[in-house]
């Protein structure tokens, strides 16, 4: 017979308190923050108070916790964090004065996409991300973008787990993702459709580091009615190619294989995408 469990460390104990909280879940009580955490009550006490006395938690007047700035602070560190989103951010903003559509700005974090950015117009079309949202990334412009460029062994991996489905239109077959993927490599830029909502389409680019390596994706939303493909993937590209360069990426030195490729004609990216995948790229919001 399996014997006992291990006993839990207090780092991860304290990651267990640290992880309770969810963007569904943003305010807990103590008991719900023991429950969630798996811990007695007494020592979810004590380690609410540790947390509470460094800054990484703060109570509010009705008794409940949320995380506090100064987790803020040390995210504030992270070098694909604030660090990228103030090179991007010009990039970002002229993007968004160039389509007054939703503008987002995201990294690969293990098997999921990580929004670091993220501008929204005011009669844009909704979208259900939002900045530290996390999706899969079969089901997102930028997700298709940075699984594309994250090497087959990653690729092997991702395909061989579920694919889930979001709407009708979300592509959940191995086959046919890893031929959108090829695609988004050769073209250097993703598009899809309502694989997220079934109103909505997007066009989406890799964003370099200094040694040509994709280390972010960068994506504009649009409503699926009346999109113009065709004018969004230049600009795109311009917007993702202009924070590589503030990231220290020159196009003639530190050129990725898989980045040298002839153009897409704007006439055939600007096809309309069949339902749940790609004629040009491949890539939902």
């Amino acid at each position: 017979m399996p014997g006992p469990p291990p006993a839990r460390s207090a780092a991860d104990r304290l990651l267990a308190v640290l992880g309770s909280f969810e963007q569904s879940h943003p305010a807990l009580t103590l008991t719900q923050i023991a429950q969630r955490a798996d811990l007695p009550l007494p020592t979810a006490h004590r380690l609410v108070g540790v947390l509470t006395g460094w800054g990484a938690l703060e109570r509010t007047e009705d008794g409940r916790y949320h995380v506090g700035l100064r987790l803020w602070e040390v995210a504030a560190l992270a070098p694909r964090g604030v660090g990228l989103r103030q090179a991007a951010m010009p990039f970002l903003e002229d993007l968004y004065e160039t389509t007054h559509e939703n503008v987002q700005l995201a990294v690969r974090d293990g098997m999921e996409v990580l929004y670091t950015e993220h501008i929204a117009g005011r009669s844009a079309v909704g979208v259900r991300s939002r900045v530290g949202a996390r999706w899969p990334l079969h089901a997102t412009g930028v997700g298709l973008v940075l699984l594309a460029h994250g090497g087959a062994p990653l690729q092997d991996r991702y395909c061989a787990g579920n694919l889930a489905a979001f709407t009708s239109f979300t592509v959940t077959d191995p086959v046919r993702l890893r031929r959108m993927l090829a695609e988004v490599r050769r073209s250097g830029c993703a598009v899809s459709d309502r694989q997220i909502t079934d109103d909505a389409l997007s066009v989406a680019a890799p964003v370099l580091g200094s040694r040509g390596e994709v280390v972010a994706a960068v994506s504009v939303v649009v409503p699926f009615a009346g999109a113009r493909t065709a004018a969004l993937v230049p600009v795109v590209r311009v917007a993702g190619r202009g924070i590589s360069r503030a990231l220290g990426w020159q196009p003639a030195s530190h050129r990725p294989r898989d980045f040298r490729r002839a153009e897409v004609p704007l006439s055939q990216a600007g096809r309309r995408p069949e339902p749940g995948g790609t004629r040009s790229t491949g890539a939902p919001p």
